[in-house]
């Protein structure tokens, strides 16, 4: 079944019941905002996110990832000032985007939980597209797609080959763009928030947790400030926490590479033992050098992959922490210092 096949049967199937807020939930929504050298964005994030009235109230958790700029200070005025709840959280280093966002997800109240950047680029009026349509519908998640990404060219690429790799590894609907847009009910945020290895992927998470998925479209902008902070390198680990955290596929592989290295070899002797008896001379220097590289490349890059297994493992098992809160200033706090 395709993913609009399922988007099809899923709606038919939910009640417009399924619209009720959980009762034990103090607001309807959560919004969770890593903040990575954000100080000249994440003001005016909150300031167009307080002017939303969306069903069973809106609280804001900010998460500081270790920013090299002045974004905490940003943030624990906004913690003293904002008029909604807003909760802000340190991490005593950086940590990674994703373990920033398992950090706010354990910190949120909310019925349902939307996770976006603070940079600006998705608009904080589509919030309450995203969060009506998971409500009203009764998706545990729902992601966003762009009819067109503002982002440079090369990250677009990048972003694509990740989707391409998650369509081989994951469970994942066909046709599901991944996004850190992302709208999730309580039930999906208390799951995944249980992981506490030091390499999250929180897609790979929710895939592991939940089927009844859905996307909805919405604007895209070009970066308001700055540029962005997604490198290569950070780019290439989160493909690597991709494929080494919910997936043995690379291992499979591996043992297909050695199959056809040793297929590879069996064809080589055969064809040196039909030139011994054809010429009297097999090939030399040039042929044995070129198979033995070969060769050695195939079981160099199995024991790559074997290693950044075992090694992940190894962190995992001695305790490497999937991120170090410095401080925390509640919203529960700020609101009873008023009354």
């Amino acid at each position: 079944m395709g993913f609009e096949d399922r988007r099809m049967s899923l709606s038919i199937a939910e009640p417009a019941a399924a619209a009720a807020l959980p009762p034990q939930h103090p607001v309807g929504l959560s919004i969770v905002v890593p903040v990575y050298r954000g100080a000249a964005t994440v003001g005016k994030l909150v300031e167009a996110l307080t002017a939303l009235a969306p069903a069973g109230g809106l609280e804001v958790v900010l998460v500081n990832d270790g920013s090299p700029d002045n974004s905490g200070d940003v943030c624990r005025a906004l913690a003293a000032t904002a008029t909604i709840p807003l909760t802000y959280i340190e991490h005593a280093r950086n940590f990674g985007e994703h373990n920033a966002v398992m950090t706010g997800l354990r910190h949120a109240r909310g019925a349902y939980v939307i996770t976006m950047d603070d940079d600006l680029q998705n608009p904080p009026e589509e919030v309450l597209k995203l969060y009506d349509h998971a409500r009203l519908g009764g998706w545990d998640v729902v992601y966003t797609r762009y009819a067109e990404k503002k982002h440079e060219g090369w990250r677009n690429l990048g972003s694509r080959f990740a989707n391409a790799v998650a369509d081989q590894l994951l469970d994942k609907p066909k046709g599901l763009y991944l996004c850190s847009f992302r709208c999730m009910s309580a039930l999906v945020v208390a799951e995944i928030a249980k992981y506490r290895g030091p390499y999250p992927y929180v897609d790979g998470l929710i895939m592991q947790v939940t089927q009844r998925i859905d996307s909805i479209e919405v604007k895209h902008l070009a970066r308001a400030e700055g540029r962005s902070n997604y490198t290569m390198k950070r780019l290439v680990m989160l493909w690597m926490n991709l494929a080494t955290n919910f997936s043995i596929l690379p291992l499979r592989l591996a043992i297909f590479a050695g199959i056809a290295m040793g297929l590879l070899g069996l064809i080589g002797a055969v064809m040196v033992v039909v030139e011994a008896m054809v010429t009297g001379t097999p090939s030399g220097w040039a042929s044995s050098m070129t198979t033995t590289l070969l060769i050695s490349g195939v079981q160099f890059l199995i024991l790559g992959v074997l290693g950044e297994y075992v090694g992940r493992a190894f962190l995992s098992a001695n305790g490497k922490p999937q991120g170090v809160v410095r401080q925390v200033i509640p919203a529960r706090e700020r609101e009873d210092a008023r009354q």
